[in-house]
C-alpha cells in the first residue's frame, strides 16, 4: 500500500525541498529551519525532537502563505514561470516538516505526536483552502490554462499546468463566497473526523489484545510466538498471562495455527468487534458523521455523491465502472468461497468436528486442505523465508537483475528506531540512486499494515533525488530468534518496494509528478507487478534458504507452492470485494441516506451485493476500515483489483519477453516507473504494453473463469 501524508496530500506544492532554502521565520536552533545537511537531504532523525513540529508548521504554513500572495499579487502579467513554476517551488518548509512528522507519526507515533496531529489537521485544511480557494491566485492559472495552447510548453509543463486547474477547480475555486466558506467549514471538520478515526483504529486495535490464561490453549503456535505473547502479556501488566495482539484485518495470523476453537472464536471475536462494541474508542459515531460530511461537500462542489467526486480524478471515471467491476466478479469469487468451504466442511466433518466452518475456522482447515491437496503447509516454508534473506538475497536480488540497482547498507545515518535500516541504492552506471529505508518490525505505536512513503522525492526541478521508506508489521521474534516470514509477508515485501521503485526510478522535473503521484487506482500497479519476482526459479533459489542449513528451498516444495498460487482465491477475492463493495455502498450515498445503524448497514450492502456469507467476512469491517474513512482510500479501495487488472496483463508481458530480463526491465521503467505523472496513467500502461489493458489474465489468475 502507499500512504501519502493527509497533510502532503492537502497541501498540494512541492514534495521536495529545494537546494537553497529561502529565507524563514523559523528559528535558527529548529532542525527543520533549513535543508539537511545529510546525503540527499535525509532527515535528522537524531535532531528532530517533538517540541520542534509545532513551531515549524506554524513558520512553513506562514512562509507558504507568504509565497503564494506574492505570487498572486505580481503585477506583472501571468506566465508559466511566474505562477506554476513558482507555486511548485513554494511551500518547502512546509513540506519539510510534514513529510517527516507524517512519516513518524504513522511508523513511531506517542501521545504528543497523536496531539500534534489532531491539532494540525484542521489547520492544515484551513491553509490547503487558503491557497486553493485564492481567487486572485486562481485566476492566474486559469488565464494560463484558456491560452495554453499558444504557450509553447513541452508535454510536461502542459500536463503540469492542466493538472493545477483541475486541482483548483476540485478544491471550489469556482464557488461563490458564501459557498466558499461552507466548504472550509466541512474540510476542516473532515479532516478532526479522520485524524479521530484513525487515532481511534490503532488505540482500539491495542486495547483488544486477547488475553490467554493458559500456554495449553495457544496450542499450535510455536514455543518462539508463545514466549513472545508472555512478553506482550507481561508488558500489559497481565505477567503470568500471554497476549495475542491484533493487526488491522478482520483475519488474524494466528487463526492457521491455534488448534483450540474457543480460542479461535475469540480472537476472531475480539477482531470483528472492534470500533463497535461502546468504550471510548468507538467508531460507528465518527463514521456516520464523516459519510454526512463527505457527501455535503461533494454535494456543494456539485456532485451526487462523494465516489462520484473522488473517482472523477481516478482511471476509473466514474460509479458505474467500479460498481461493474466489482458486481462481475462478486458472483464467481463467492461460488469459488462456497466451493472451498464446502472442502475445509469435508475435513471437519472427517475429523468428527461437530460444527459448521465459521470465520475463525477458515484459515486453520484451508491449511488442512492445502496440506491434503498438494502435500505441503505453510509451516513447511517458513524455515525458508528468512528475514534479511528475503530483502537482500530475494527483492534486492530481482531489483538487481531487472534493473542493474545494487545496495550498500550503511550504519552512520540516524533513525528513529533502532531497527529501521539504511542503504543506499547505485543505478547500473554506479551512481547513487537513492536511499532506503527498511522498517519491518510491528510496534505497538505503528500503525497497522504495510506501506511506502517518502521522505525527499525526486524533482529534476529542485535537483533531488528520492529518500524512500518501506514499513511492514512483521512480529519481532525473542532476542536471538530468527525472523522467520509466511508466504504472505514475503508477498508484502516484494509488494512495498515495487513502491519504493516506482519513486526512485522517478526521472521528472516537477514536483508535483514524482514517482507515485499518480491517480490512486494505478499507484497500486507497478507495486503488485513486483510480487511477480517473488516466485521466479532463479530469485526463489537465491533467497529461500533454509536458515539453519542454508539448504535451497527443494524444488518438490516449490513446484507444489506454485501449483497452489489460484488455491483460496475464493475466499481471498471475496474478503476484499466485501471490502471495495461496502466503501462505495457508504461513499455513494447522499447526506440524506446516511443511516444510523452502521452495522446493519453494512450487512445489508454485503447482502444487496450477494457477498453476504459468513465464514468469509470483509478483509476490513466499515468500524477499522481505515483505508476508507482515514482519507487515503476513502471510495477507493477498489484501486488494488483495478491495478490488479493491468498488473496481470503486464506479469504476462514479461512471461512473453523473457521475464527476468535488463531489457525488460529497462523497458518498464523507461516508458512506465520513470515517468511518475506525468501523462494520463493509462496513456503511459499503453505505451510501455502497445495495446490496451485486458482482463482475461486477472480473471485466470484469481481462478475466476468457468463459472
Amino acid at each position: 500500500m502507499l500512504i501519502v501524508a493527509a497533510s502532503l496530500a492537502l497541501v498540494n506544492v512541492a514534495a521536495v525541498a529545494a537546494p537553497v532554502a529561502p529565507a524563514t521565520s523559523l528559528a535558527a536552533t529548529n532542525p527543520f529551519a533549513k535543508l539537511s545537511t545529510l546525503p540527499f537531504h535525509y532527515p535528522a532523525f537524531d535532531k528532530i525532537k517533538d517540541e520542534h513540529f509545532l513551531p515549524a508548521y506554524a513558520a512553513g504554513m506562514s512562509d507558504h502563505l507568504r509565497e503564494v500572495d506574492a505570487i498572486a499579487n505580481n503585477r506583472k502579467a501571468p506566465t508559466f514561470d511566474n505562477t506554476v513554476v513558482a507555486l511548485e517551488r513554494s511551500g518547502q518548509l512546509l513540506t519539510r516538516v510534514a513529510t517527516t512528522f507524517s512519516s513518524l507519526q504513522g511508523a513511531n507515533t506517542n501521545d504528543t505526536l497523536d496531539s500534534i496531529d489532531r491539532e494540525m489537521s484542521p489547520k492544515l485544511a484551513a491553509h490547503n483552502d487558503a491557497v486553493f480557494l485564492n481567487a486572485k491566485l486562481y485566476q492566474r492559472v486559469k488565464t494560463l490554462f484558456d491560452k495554453r495552447a499558444k504557450l509553447g510548453l513541452d508535454a510536461e509543463s502542459t500536463y503540469l499546468l492542466e493538472r493545477y486547474h483541475k486541482d483548483f477547480v476540485r478544491a471550489g475555486a469556482n464557488l461563490s463566497a458564501e459557498d466558499k466558506e461552507k466548504l472550509k467549514a466541512f474540510n476542516s471538520e473532515i479532516a478532526t473526523m479522520q485524524t479521530t478515526f484513525t487515532q481511534n483504529v490503532l488505540k482500539e486495535t491495542n486495547a483488544s489484545a486477547l488475553i490467554v490464561d493458559t500456554r495449553a490453549e495457544l496450542a499450535g503456535m510455536s514455543e518462539a510466538a508463545i514466549d513472545a505473547a508472555a512478553a506482550a502479556a507481561k508488558t500489559r501488566g497481565q505477567d503470568g498471562k500471554f497476549a495475542i495482539a491484533l493487526v488491522n484485518t478482520s483475519g488474524q495470523p494466528p487463526l492457521a495455527v491455534l488448534s483450540n476453537r474457543a480460542v479461535r472464536e475469540r480472537l476472531m471475536s475480539a477482531s470483528l468487534q472492534r470500533g463497535s462494541h461502546g468504550g471510548e474508542f468507538d467508531n460507528r459515531g465518527v463514521v456516520i458523521k464523516l459519510a454526512k460530511l463527505r457527501a455535503e461537500r461533494a454535494a456543494l462542489l456539485g456532485y451526487p455523491n462523494f465516489a462520484a467526486y473522488s473517482l472523477e480524478d481516478q482511471t476509473a471515471k466514474d460509479t458505474g465502472a467500479v460498481n461493474k467491476l466489482l458486481s462481475e466478479l462478486a458472483k464467481p469469487a463467492v461460488t469459488n468461497a462456497r466451493k472451498e468451504a464446502d472442502d475445509i466442511q469435508k475435513v471437519i466433518d472427517a475429523e468428527k468436528g461437530g460444527f459448521k466452518v465459521g470465520a475463525a475456522d477458515w484459515a486453520f482447515y484451508t491449511d488442512k486442505v492445502r496440506a491434503q491437496r498438494f502435500n505441503f503447509d505453510e509451516s513447511q516454508l517458513k524455515p525458508y523465508f528468512e528475514l534479511d534473506s528475503v530483502l537482500v538475497n530475494g527483492v534486492f536480488y530481482a531489483a538487481g537483475k531487472l534493473y542493474g540497482l545494487t545496495f550498500k547498507e550503511r550504519k552512520d545515518l540516524p533513525v528513529y528506531n533502532p531497527d529501521v535500516r539504511v542503504f543506499d541504492v547505485f543505478d547500473a552506471n554506479g551512481k547513487q540512486l537513492a536511499i532506503f529505508l527498511a522498517d519491518m518490525y510491528a510496534r505497538s505505536n505503528k500503525q497497522g499494515g504495510a506501506w511506502m512513503n517518502e521522505y525527499v522525492s525526486q524533482s529534476g526541478l529542485m535537483g533531488t533525488h528520492s529518500v524512500v521508506a518501506n514499513h511492514l508489521n512483521i512480529p519481532k521474534p525473542p532476542a536471538g530468534e530468527p525472523t522467520l516470514l509466511t508466504v504472505d509477508e514475503v508477498k508484502t515485501a516484494f509488494h512495498e518496494f515495487g513502491h519504493a521503485l516506482h519513486g526512485m526510478f522517478s526521472n521528472v522535473k516537477y514536483p508535483r509528478f514524482s514517482g507515485t503521484n499518480v491517480p490512486r487506482d494505478f499507484v497500486e500497479y507497478p507495486s503488485q507487478v513486483n510480487e511477480m519476482w517473488m516466485i521466479a526459479p532463479e530469485v526463489l533459489a537465491n533467497y529461500a534458504k533454509h536458515y539453519k542449513t542454508g539448504d535451497a528451498m527443494p524444488k518438490e516444495l516449490l513446484d507444489k507452492v506454485i501449483a497452489s498460487k489460484k488455491f483460496n482465491q475464493g475466499f481471498l477475492t471475496t474478503e476484499y470485494l466485501a471490502a471495495s463493495l461496502v466503501d462505495q455502498r457508504w461513499h455513494q450515498l447522499s447526506a440524506a441516506q446516511v443511516p444510523t445503524d452502521v452495522l446493519g448497514f453494512e450487512a445489508a450492502a454485503l447482502k444487496e451485493a450477494g457477498v453476504d456469507f459468513a465464514p468469509v467476512p470483509p478483509r476490513y469491517r466499515t468500524t477499522y476500515f481505515s483505508h476508507s474513512f482515514s482519507g487515503g482510500y476513502s471510495a477507493g479501495y477498489y484501486a488494488y483489483l483495478w491495478s490488479e487488472k493491468l498488473d496481470a496483463d503486464t506479469v504476462e508481458w514479461f512471461k512473453e519477453n523473457g521475464g527476468l530480463l535488463r531489457k525488460n526491465g529497462d523497458h518498464f521503467r523507461k516508458t512506465l516507473l520513470s515517468r511518475g505523472g506525468t501523462a494520463d496513467a493509462l496513456d503511459l500502461f499503453r505505451n510501455f504494453r502497445g495495446r490496451e489493458p485486458k482482463i482475461e489474465a486477472l480473471l485466470n489468475r484469481r481462478g475466476l473463469t468457468g463459472n
